[in-house]
């Protein structure tokens, strides 16, 4: 379908069959990159020229950055460093989970309950040992393209109306739209969105302060948001907070056939937004990216396009990765 005309988010909801409300096929049938597919060479080409000072920043947390864990089940790295000799190192880290800290998801992450895995990938393939949407697919590739600064909370700030961080405040399209234009910022097909909600800036000021009931803003759960993300025809999007949505996703409006009938029970994916983004329209998505210095620097030069690298590790079948990104202005 890449060579006819790209379908619009209202043109998938038309589609017929089970690919109805999917983007699956249109970057071809055995596709597993989805929206990556937007990094063409020509876009990464063009986006060198966001480059004019050849200054770097990482958007890494330190992988042990939260003590206890953010989310109870991905838990702590063990470091270890040992040697042969006393002239000789080596190290190792034990209990690594792939997405505790600044993470891509892959599109392994997460299914739809009534359509499944991205592209109609068949759930059994979805385990270890298997290639089958894994993370490896994008690290074969590497991300690089032009990334997009919105500083939502900095926007927020200026109105005078401060992104209340200790809650799940939904951010609207209307407000990414808003704030890109009080940067003067467009997007181009391809872009990379960087989204600063300003909640790893919070979430650091709290320290070990921080309350026992994780509460994130983020984008609204609403099916006009991930309309607005696959118009867009953003190759990736990544925020400073937990979920990129808001979390948790209490009161969200969208649901699944499977949970109207009573299939399935409700769980803490009820509502989610991740389960359109990432099986239904194969969106990569990133979480805890930190982007206060290059979002500060952004402002201080009142430009916010930069060159965007972030490559994850080739974990074989992996669901998400450390980001490894950078940012060069």
């Amino acid at each position: 379908m890449m060579n006819a005309p790209f379908p619009s988010y209202a043109e998938l909801q038309q589609r017929s069959g089970v690919c109805r409300g999917t983007a699956w096929g249109v970057f071809g049938d055995d596709d597993q990159l989805g929206t990556l597919n937007h990094l063409t060479p020509e876009r990464v080409k063009r986006s060198i020229a966001s480059v004019r000072e050849g200054l770097r920043f990482t958007l890494n947390l330190r992988l042990d950055a939260f003590e206890p864990p953010l989310i109870a089940h991905r838990g702590s790295p063990e470091h270890h460093v040992f040697g042969l000799n006393e002239f000789h190192r080596d190290d190792r880290i034990d209990n690594l989970f792939t997405q505790a800290s600044t993470q891509i998801d892959g599109l392994r992450h997460f299914a739809h309950p009534d359509h499944g895995f991205y592209n109609g990938f068949d759930a059994t393939t979805i385990v270890k040992g298997t290639p089958e949407l894994g993370i490896q697919n994008v690290a074969e590739q590497g991300i690089v393209g032009r990334g997009i600064v919105v500083d939502v909370g900095r926007y927020r700030d200026f109105l005078g109306m401060p992104i209340d961080q200790s809650s799940n405040e939904q951010i609207t399209v209307s407000t990414l739209d808003e704030a890109l234009e009080w940067q003067g910022t467009s997007l181009e097909s391809g872009d990379i969105l960087l989204l600063r909600f300003g909640w790893l800036d919070h979430m650091k000021r709290l320290g070990s302060a921080r309350p026992a009931l994780l509460q994130s803003p983020g984008l609204a759960q609403l099916d006009e948001t991930a309309a607005w993300l696959w118009d867009k025809q953003l190759a990736m999007v990544a925020a400073d907070n937990i979920a990129l949505e808001a979390w948790p996703a209490t009161g969200s409006p969208l649901t699944t056939t499977a949970e109207q009938t009573g299939l399935l029970p409700e769980s803490s994916h009820t509502g989610m937004l991740h389960r359109i983004l990432i099986p239904l329209l194969g969106l990569t998505i990133g979480e805890l990216w930190d982007l206060d210095r290059l979002a500060e620097a952004c402002a201080q030069r009142n430009r916010y396009d930069v060159l965007l690298f972030a490559e994850p590790l080739t974990i074989f079948g992996g669901v998400g990765s450390p980001a490894n990104a950078i940012a060069v202005i």
